[in-house]
């Protein structure tokens, strides 16, 4: 049997944001690899709010091309970029197990370049995930992680209907300075 390189049912879609600049938000696909770890590498340098820093991503071109592979075959994951003129600009991830226990619930993981923060596309993004996972009926449960003091974040999280289900002290560090991570979830 061939694999699924595309989910059912999730079909490209182009939004037009502030400045008439346009979104195109779809799934990744392998040959996406060399264009999204240039991305990481690039979001990585431009925001402490990530568990990762530059450098720190080391898979090449073919085995992150595999990740892509894997995510487009899962009937439970997503990978999901946001291009702004062919370039990313966003990614929203999906993440669950096969495991029978919780495959039905996933982990969220979403970054935006610094440049086009503000203009909604994190909302663009979320709906388009939050969609896919009521879609699939397997996913039942979003949950994510987000540093405590990023208030943008917490906001958008909270009116798209995840609630905080507890903090984890001192989960990140910074250089010298520690954060806290609240646990949000949303229940589908």
């Amino acid at each position: 049997m061939a694999a699924r390189l595309v989910h059912p049912g999730l079909v490209p879609a182009r939004h037009r944001l502030p400045g008439g600049v346009r979104l195109l938000i779809r799934e990744a696909q392998p040959q996406d690899a060399a264009a999204l770890l240039d991305y990481i590498e690039a979001v990585s340098a431009e925001s402490e709010f990530l568990t990762f820093a530059p450098g720190e991503f080391t898979l090449g071109v073919a085995a992150e091309a595999d990740v892509l592979r894997q995510y487009a075959e899962a009937d439970n994951q997503l990978y999901l970029l946001g291009l702004v003129e062919d370039a990313v600009a966003a990614v929203a991830i999906l993440s669950a197990s096969t495991r029978t226990r919780i495959r039905h619930s996933g982990e969220l993981a979403m970054s935006v370049r610094r440049r086009f923060w503000g203009q909604g596309i994190g909302s663009l993004m979320l709906d388009t995930l939050i969609d896919w996972a009521r879609a699939t009926h397997i996913i039942t449960k979003i949950n994510l992680r987000v540093r405590a003091d990023n208030q943008r974040a917490i906001r958008l999280y909270e009116r798209k209907g995840f609630a905080l289900e507890g903090t984890l002290r001192k989960e990140l560090r910074v250089g010298e300075r520690y954060f806290d991570n609240h646990c949000l979830g949303l229940e589908l």
